[in-house]
């Protein structure tokens, strides 16, 4: 174990062998900032004040020039060398209600949901739960680092984590969940993290936008929103996007809620329907955030937006909730990238 000390607040904690400084934090039960968890937003910066510290990750993106005359690290790749002491503003927003553990996860279930989607189910070695929403961290055997990805299922004790996962062409994470590992094999998991969680006491109408393998954090809040006696009468509204008909799933997981075309509603749309094969499609033509301004116009203001998918995606979900003037504590994503 080595210590950290927050001077400013008096405040110290215990980072781990092979541990983080942000995510040491977090086991401890206090608010170190932080979003991606990968080193690629920065979000989780914070000033050496006194000590070495080294990273986990390789020369991570998010870190500048300007960074290193500061002396500023990402908390999520600093493996600190001996007691530190560290500048960093904490705070209560950040603390989650179920502390972070790293455990193993073995594998017990494929599920093919798409040509390039596959539902990932692992039994926790040391179960813990997850609110609606988070995500959790894979290592995948043979892979460098950690990768981030959402749960798709609802738990509160956590005996199994699944995950809904798109294939990246050529990443190496995903080449190794989807050809090398089988079922009986194990992975490192760490989490829960994440604050694009479900808000059961918000009186609005919710709206899930979402693209790609953001299917499973949404599929999970509106899994988590049917069965919460203090939502029975909000309205659940989902829009998934993808480029042609194939890559169009979450429908039938929705009916299987229940409420399904009486509070839950669906609503696919392909944004690239360039083959013969798709003039029989019925759904909606085009990008999801274009679908949503159309069907919901002013009313998005009034509703609860949680939206997860690609970083273009995601980018054009924000400039549109802002276009139409939805305030910021309505709107809940983590940026993955």
């Amino acid at each position: 174990m080595t210590k950290i000390t927050i001077p400013a607040t008096n405040i110290s904690f215990d980072v781990g062998e092979g541990d983080t400084i942000a995510r040491a934090a977090a086991r401890a039960g206090l608010g170190f900032p932080y979003e991606c968890n990968v080193g690629e937003c920065g979000n989780c910066r914070f000033e050496l004040l006194e000590g070495e510290i080294s990273y986990l990750r390789e020369n991570p993106p998010a870190v500048n020039d300007r960074d290193v005359q500061r002396k500023r690290y990402l908390g999520c790749q600093a493996l600190p060398h001996g007691e530190c002491q560290i500048k960093v503003p904490l705070r209560d927003h950040y603390k989650s209600k179920f502390i972070p553990l790293r455990t193993k996860g073995k594998l017990v279930e494929i599920i093919e949901v798409t040509h390039d989607i596959r539902e990932f189910r692992f039994a926790l070695e040391n179960p813990v739960g997850f609110l609606a929403g988070q995500y959790g961290l894979i290592s995948v055997p043979g892979v460098n680092g950690a990768r981030a990805y959402s749960m798709c299922n609802v738990t509160s004790t956590g005996e199994q984590w699944h995950f809904q996962i798109k294939r990246v062409p050529n990443g190496k994470a995903t080449t190794g969940l989807f050809d090398t590992l089988k079922v009986g094999d194990s992975v490192g998991l760490d989490g829960p993290y994440g604050m694009a969680y479900l808000r059961e006491d918000a009186p609005r109408d919710i709206l899930c936008l979402a693209g790609g393998s953001g299917l499973s954090p949404m599929i999970s809040i509106s899994r988590a929103a049917a069965a919460s006696g203090s939502l029975n009468g909000q309205q659940i509204h989902f829009i998934y996007g993808g480029r042609a008909p194939r890559d169009i799933c979450g429908e039938q997981m929705l009916k299987e809620l229940n409420g399904f075309g009486a509070r839950i509603h669906y609503h696919p749309a392909i944004s690239m329907p360039d083959d013969p094969s798709d003039a029989g499609w019925a759904g909606h033509t085009g990008f999801v955030h274009d679908i949503a301004e159309k069907i919901f116009g002013d009313k998005l203001a009034n509703m609860e937006i949680y939206f997860a998918g690609p970083p273009p995606m995601a980018q054009a979900v924000m400039k549109m909730l802002i276009k139409a003037k939805v305030p910021a504590t309505q709107m809940h994503f983590d940026q993955f990238y």
